[in-house]
């Protein structure tokens, strides 16, 4: 669930805490081309204030209407589809082809929003499971696997934190990206085993591992729905983590540095047991090339990119990083590290070496 959902159900439940009706719409099927995805709600008060959105505005003020003519279901939800026809899409200012069906649940004291909220607000994954035929809902926990599904019945939709990212490195950048990616709707992780930025890490909700960071990676079990990024310039730390993650499903791994550090960083990556092919899954220099230097603009950057990689699309890199090997934000010289043993390549069939 994305920071624009939450909005409408936190608007929702003070709807109706102050005594107003209140329709919620849910997205729950589109064909063609749609303006909002699978999931996405609308609010719509009987007084016709709204908060959410479903469409480009059209279908919005038909709902708007319908309320104010008391054309919708008072008791139990109902299924409303738009676009079925040429001059619906016309009329509705659909994409081609687009169509569109909405659930239109009446919102009962007894919904359970305020429980949803609470569990979404504390960063858990729940479900929400509605009856279409008695208006009932329930929610239950929910698994980073679970989506929306709608057998004509039964809506279930998924809340909180759907995306997964873990950062190598309790630094300031790392404060923003975290903050940041909270609102992207991502629950995240920061790892960094190094004591004096471990108790200096206080952001609420994003929690602290100290261990190491392969070990924190293997831990987490990555799924295509994780990300991880490391920002610590440091290999005994920062290579540790991309030798498993890469080697993982996750739909986007990077790290920071300049294009020159991070070449070498994948020739030491090739010295293990890493293919070609998950070398090459490295965004390194980490974020799109958009003239970042400060840590919110390399945040907003390494954001970007991987909203891009999510959404599967390709974004030209038109702006050149910072020159003569200077990270962007850290004003030094960058200088080839020397790997301890712990990264030194082992001979076949060696135990994994002690951590110094």
């Amino acid at each position: 669930m994305d920071s624009v959902d939450l909005e409408v159900l936190r608007s929702a439940t003070a709807w109706l805490k102050a005594g107003h009706a209140v329709i919620l719409a849910t997205v729950v099927r589109t064909w063609g081309s749609a303006p909002r995805p699978l999931g996405a709600m609308l609010a719509i008060r009987d007084d016709g204030q709204v908060s959410g959105s479903v469409s480009g505005g059209c279908v919005e003020d038909d709902l708007i209407e319908r309320v104010h003519n008391h054309k919708l279901a008072a008791d139990k939800p109902e299924i409303t589809t738009y676009g079925v026809s040429k001059e619906q899409a016309e009329r509705f200012h659909l994409p081609c082809g687009g169509t569109l069906q909405l659930v239109l649940e009446p919102v009962k004291d007894g919904a359970g929003l305020d429980q949803l909220l609470v569990a979404i607000e504390r960063h858990e994954l729940v479900a929400r499971f509605l009856e279409l035929e008695t208006g009932k809902s329930h929610i239950e926990s929910g698994r980073w696997s679970d989506a929306l599904e709608f057998d004509g019945k039964v809506l279930k939709t998924v809340h909180g934190p759907r995306w997964r990212l873990l950062v190598i490195g309790a630094a300031q950048l790392s404060r923003y990206l975290a903050q940041m990616a909270q609102a992207l709707d991502y629950h995240v992780t920061v790892c960094d085993p190094r004591e004096e930025y471990a108790e200096a890490w206080d952001l609420a909700g994003v929690p602290i591992e100290r261990a190491y960071p392969d070990d924190v990676v293997l831990a987490m079990n990555l799924d295509a729905h994780s990300a991880v990024v490391a920002v610590t310039h440091d290999p005994k730390l920062d290579d540790v983590a991309l030798l498993e993650a890469l080697k993982s499903p996750a739909f986007y791994v990077g790290a920071l540095g300049s294009k020159a550090n991070n070449d070498k960083r994948r020739k030491r990556l090739a010295d293990f047991d890493l293919s070609a092919e998950e070398i090459a899954r490295l965004h390194g220099p980490v974020g799109l090339k958009i003239g970042s230097r400060t840590p919110p603009e390399i945040a907003v950057a390494i954001l970007a990119e991987m909203t891009a990689v999510r959404r599967g699309v390709q974004i030209p890199q038109t702006v050149e990083p910072p020159k003569a090997g200077v990270e962007a934000g850290c004003g030094v010289p960058q200088r080839e590290p020397v790997l301890p043993d712990r990264l030194r390549p082992l001979p076949l069939g060696s135990a994994k070496p002690g951590r110094r």
